[in-house]
């Protein structure tokens, strides 16, 4: 298959290059990740007046009117600079209302988030339950809408968001919707906590919540089709991000152990430190050639269910290796939590296990294999 990219994606790839390169290096993430919220609004702001805010939303609204890959393209590059904005979250959910949502929620989101004025994110996990498709939170039906109890965990952005997408269960029943919540209704609280990569996760508990009809995205029956639509972009999107994590962190390994001379000689130049280089490569090339097929089938409207469990397990097992290898072949400046590398090895790290870790993902293909195998 033909990964090459057309002159307006190659385009889209210099422009996000140049707008993270520009504004935030490491001594501008380090003073966000100092700020009380380490949201990185400046950057933020810069990517939306270069419209990447909008670069999968349609242009009638003011859009790119491009797609998942382009998006992924946007994503590689804030993975090289580790950078702390909520660029996943919030396009996957505008996503969603461009593609599901009504025109009155399109009208009341999209243009907010194309300006950069509006955060969204999505709520896809929760204690216990280890499949988004088969949410624990519950919506009861009233006579005017419906009434959310339950608690999402470990949801990104939940603390800057104006709202949020979560897939929630029917009560009483194995129907799944998808309802859009204001974080500031009566009723949300969240509690922040730290995660692995210095950004703020929160656990969002819904307490007698009323939602509108209004408030649900892709109707009452398409529920589980909207989730699984939600699931496949983002793990997609991870997988995205850590590319680009993944590739700096190698850039960064190359540039030290070719500089480092033990020996009188660099420590590139040791059989050891070579293989290690090259395997962390390798892991690299065959992450990114699985978030490309992943991307391609999704913006072509193909089955893409085993493709973006293949990404996201590489993302997670070739991630890791990767960030491992990379810090260890920095000796002791690996460990050194001041030194870039550190940061892209817990960027890692995080990325390895949000929405579930290797382990998970390769059962799923082993399932999906096997149901093929007999058919």
């Amino acid at each position: 298959m033909d990964f090459s990219f057309t002159d307006e994606q190659e385009a889209v790839a210099g422009l996000a290059a140049q707008i993270f390169a520009g504004q935030a290096d490491v001594e501008r993430v380090k003073a966000v990740e100092r700020s009380e919220d380490r949201f990185d609004r400046a950057l933020w702001q810069e990517l939306a007046k270069a419209n990447l805010l909008g670069i999968a939303l349609p242009e009638e609204d003011g859009g790119s009117g491009l797609g998942v890959t382009e998006l992924c393209l946007v994503l590689e590059q804030q993975g090289r600079r580790v950078a702390p904005v909520p660029l996943l979250w919030t396009q996957l959910a505008a996503m969603a209302l461009a593609e599901l949502g009504t025109p009155a929620q399109r009208r009341a989101w999209l243009p907010g988030v194309i300006a950069g004025e509006r955060v969204l994110t999505v709520a896809l996990t929760e204690a216990g339950a280890g499949d988004p498709l088969d949410p624990w939170v519950s919506a009861t039906r009233t006579d005017d809408g419906w009434r959310l109890e339950g608690t999402k965990v470990s949801i990104p952005w939940a603390h800057v968001a104006d709202a949020l997408l979560a897939p929630v269960r029917v009560a009483g029943t194995d129907e799944v919707i998808v309802v859009l919540v204001g974080l500031d209704a009566a009723g949300v609280s969240t509690k922040v906590a730290d995660a692995t990569d210095h950004q703020l996760l929160s656990d969002v508990t819904f307490s007698d919540v009323h939602v509108d009809e209004a408030d649900l995205v892709g109707g009452t029956t398409q529920g589980t089709t909207t989730t699984r639509w939600l699931l496949e972009r983002a793990l997609t999107g991870l997988a995205a991000i850590q590319v680009g994590v993944a590739e700096e962190a190698v850039a960064l390994a190359a540039t030290y152990t070719s500089n480092r001379l033990q020996f009188g000689k660099p420590l590139s130049s040791f059989q050891s430190a070579s293989a290690r280089a090259a395997d962390a490569y390798i892991d690299t090339e065959a992450m990114r050639a699985t978030l490309w097929q992943a991307a391609w089938r999704l913006d072509r409207a193909l089955d893409a269910s085993v493709e973006v469990e293949v990404a996201k397990w590489w993302a997670s097992e070739g991630g890791e290796r990767v960030v491992h290898a990379t810090q260890h072949l920095h000796g002791g400046m690996g460990a050194d939590v001041e030194y870039p590398v550190h940061r892209y090895f817990l960027w890692g790290k995080q990325i390895a296990d949000t929405l579930g870790g290797g382990s998970a993902h390769l059962a799923r293909i082993g399932r999906a294999l096997a149901l093929e195998a007999g058919r």
